[in-house]
């Protein structure tokens, strides 16, 4: 203590000594920074890698039905006496080959945002004091994600009206939940991050609020090209709010627990412990 008062009384030296104090801030802060970044659970890339394989899928569709001429690129004009459809989604998906992809991608995109869905709800089972809020989520997902498996395997031209049935449920119900989800992130407040990530949930809600009602407005006024593009639009702001998820994924692990009703709970990574020993023990 006296050596510092001596120094600060000189005014000389003090500055070097804050400046050796901040580096070492910065530097404690720096590893604390990658000692969290090695702790988030590799759950965060669940909701990442679903909605840029997705997307991707989705335009690989697109692609293929612009090759082989199918429907009119979304950069032109559409002509209403020319041979190509507008670019609509599900018109891009209507004919083989496309229509194989599109089923695919839009069967394994309902399965694995279902399964977010459900993480979704567990992770905020205990924690939302409203749970008809988590539970009517829940439930909007998964038959937003059924809707989803109507869309990919009842192409339009094989079963118009149940393929529109599906779409409905995807667009509307998967917009409730994007607002419910915007709401409880806000209320909930995980990791004091609700202001964080609900501002930007609720403008991606709003975008995809948006493009729908422009959707069925310009398709009601066969306004085909704008339309395609509204719906467009409206997928990738959906896959994108998903896509948000990992914020809150990244604290959490989820395990796959196996219980009998005499046996204690057994978890998964015990169970692959017990197996390897096993083995060890016949070799």
């Amino acid at each position: 203590m006296r050596l510092i008062r001596l120094l600060n009384k000189s005014g000389v030296v003090s500055k070097c000594f804050t400046t050796h104090f901040s580096l070492q801030t910065s530097a404690s802060f720096h590893k604390e920074t990658a000692s969290d970044m090695r702790k988030c659970s590799p759950w965060m890339f669940l909701p990442i890698v679903f909605s840029v394989f997705t997307a991707a899928g989705l335009w690989v569709v697109y692609f293929i039905a612009v090759e082989d001429e199918k429907i009119t690129p979304l950069n032109s004009e559409y002509r209403r006496s020319g041979p190509k459809s507008p670019p609509y989604i599900s018109i891009a998906g209507n004919a083989p080959p496309a229509s194989c992809v599109f089923s695919q991608v839009v069967n394994m995109a309902a399965f694995v945002g279902f399964i977010i869905g459900v993480l979704r709800y567990l992770q905020l089972k205990a924690r939302v004091h409203k749970p008809w809020l988590n539970i009517g989520s829940l439930v909007a997902l998964s038959l937003a994600c059924f809707g989803m498996t109507l869309v990919g395997n009842f192409q339009l031209s094989n079963d118009e009206e149940l393929h529109n049935i599906g779409t409905s449920m995807t667009f509307g119900l998967g917009t409730l939940f994007c607002w419910v989800q915007s709401v409880i992130t806000l209320k909930v407040n995980m990791r004091n991050e609700g202001r964080k990530v609900g501002i930007p949930r609720f403008l991606l809600s709003g975008a995809v609020t948006s493009c729908m009602l422009l959707y069925f407005a310009l398709m009601a006024q066969r306004l085909h090209m704008h339309a395609a593009r509204a719906q467009w639009a409206l997928v990738m702001f959906f896959l994108g709010f998903l896509a948000t998820f990992a914020v809150e994924f990244r604290h959490y692990r989820f395990e796959i627990v196996c219980s009998d009703d005499q046996d204690p709970p057994l978890s998964l990574s015990e169970t692959f412990s017990e197996i390897s020993e096993y083995q060890s023990d016949q070799l």
